[in-house]
């Protein structure tokens, strides 16, 4: 398995979902709403995290997508817990806790990891 490119692909994705969380905190119809907000990315995830998938197994890779998600989707945690919760979340007076409790952050983390299993399944397991 190559650990080092699943995590880079999923840093990819995450910086990719980070963008568009910060375009939509500035725009007035959906800077005030985090469910909107988490809503419009759960509709980008998932090319998103097909684009992803594609780069990952781009070459001959075949390693269960379960697992290669799981590592995406750990790496994108991680960077929000390095960057996101300190640079966005603590500034607007929330926190880790509020941040990880959240319930639509699981269900993109959800998606996201389905994504990349489905396209590994589809794709690329014979």
């Amino acid at each position: 398995m190559n650990k080092i490119r699943a995590i880079l692909t999923g840093a990819l994705v995450w910086l990719l979902i980070f963008i568009v969380f910060a375009i939509l905190s500035n725009i007035s119809i959906t800077k005030d709403s985090l469910n909107l907000q988490a809503s419009i990315v759960g509709i980008f995830i998932i090319p998103f995290a097909t684009f992803g998938a594609s780069i990952y197994y781009k070459n001959g890779n075949k390693n269960n997508g379960f697992i290669v998600g799981l590592i995406m989707v750990a790496t994108a945690l991680v960077l929000d817990a390095i960057i996101t919760v300190p640079l966005i979340e603590i500034p607007h007076g929330r926190g880790y806790q509020s941040f990880y409790t959240y319930p639509l952050l699981w269900l993109l983390v959800a998606v996201n990891l389905a994504t990349v299993y489905f396209y590994w399944k589809l794709k690329v397991k014979p």
